[in-house]
């Protein structure tokens, strides 16, 4: 749980970073394909993760306004970009102007339970890492570039001194 602003907008820095460098690998023809009925495609999943940054904030009574939509429409890579990159200022800039530490410990209904804000934050971060993890997997297996988010990625490898494991 986060208890200073400062701590989280560091975080939400490097977070949303990583994000929109994943993100900027795109292409409109990947977006809609689904390797598997049970897996979301791509489109979903970079949807799923801007429109959970709106409504979680509007839950706790900020508003980064950025279109209410719930599924991938066929957006582009490009309207996903600038749409993230969008949500992820706002979220930097409704933050840190409204909130201050005092109000990291108030509570708001999410999701039928009543979470502090410095819990939504710290949630917000893992959810959008968590879908990360899946579209690497669905990058990968569409043949798009990824990044090293947490460390390098294979193809990184060499950047920084070292030999790929095999």
């Amino acid at each position: 749980m986060y208890y200073h602003i400062k701590d989280f907008l560091l975080d939400w820095e490097y977070e949303s970073d990583a994000t929109l460098r994943l993100f900027k690998n795109l292409t409109d023809d990947t977006l809609p394909k689904q390797l598997h009925p049970n897996v979301r495609s791509l489109g979903l999943l970079s949807w799923h993760i801007i429109h959970t940054m709106q409504e979680m904030m509007k839950r706790a009574g900020l508003d980064i306004n950025v279109k209410d939509q719930v599924d991938y429409n066929g957006e582009s890579a490009k309207e996903i970009i600038s749409t993230y990159e969008h949500a992820a200022k706002s979220i930097t800039e409704v933050v840190g102007k409204n909130w201050k530490d005092s109000d990291l410990g108030k509570e708001d209904e999410m999701y039928g339970e009543m979470w502090k804000r410095g819990i939504t934050l710290t949630v917000l971060i893992r959810h959008q890492a968590h879908h990360r993890a899946e579209m690497i997997i669905l990058m990968r297996m569409l043949g798009l570039p990824v990044v090293g988010i947490y460390g390098p990625v294979k193809e990184e490898w060499a950047q920084w001194g070292m030999e790929a494991m095999k």
